[in-house]
């Protein structure tokens, strides 16, 4: 297991990710809370017991239990664009050492918002919110920094079609 502490308001989170783990089995009743929480984050648990067969305080123990699984995290999605964040990027990063090593490097980048450890062309994927090109061009000259870090290739993200949260709990 890997710990992860992220700073949250006035005090830490720790979110873990299981190495390995295959995902969580939910029962019916989970699924569509979260799918209630999907539509709207902010939904009050008597509004989602109504609508799944449950007290308010079941459901409200049911969502710290998820939570606390790591299967769903409850957060403001907010649009850089309107933060004053005008330019995203995806980056590639190949990598001629441990990606492990290098993925927890990527993930203290405050920047850095995403990295997964891929296949294919690319060792590493980072997406990065940035202030301007200049802004970008700084965190492209850090990111060449880090060690094992041999290349990099910035996608430059020109208009956003489509983001979207909400795959299924099938």
């Amino acid at each position: 297991m890997i710990n992860r502490q992220t700073e949250q308001g006035n005090g830490t989170r720790r979110v873990t990710v299981r190495e390995g783990a295959s995902h969580v089995l939910l029962d019916d009743v989970a699924k569509q809370i979260i799918e209630q929480l999907q539509e709207d984050g902010r939904r009050p648990y008597a509004t989602i017991g109504k609508a799944v067969g449950l007290s308010e305080a079941a459901v409200r123990q049911r969502v710290q239990r998820l939570l606390d699984a790591g299967v769903m995290q409850i957060v403001a999605v907010t649009d850089p664009l309107q933060l004053g964040f005008p330019r995203q990027a995806m980056i590639g990063l190949r990598s001629d050492g441990d990606l492990e090593s290098v993925a927890d490097r990527l993930a203290e980048f405050e920047e850095i918002d995403y990295v997964v450890i891929t296949a294919g062309s690319f060792d590493l994927l980072a997406e990065v919110v940035c202030r301007n090109d200049a802004h970008l061009l700084e965190i492209l000259q850090k990111l060449r920094t880090v060690p094992n870090v041999v290349s990099t290739e910035a996608f430059v993200y020109l208009k956003l079609r489509k983001q979207t949260y909400s795959w299924g709990t099938a």
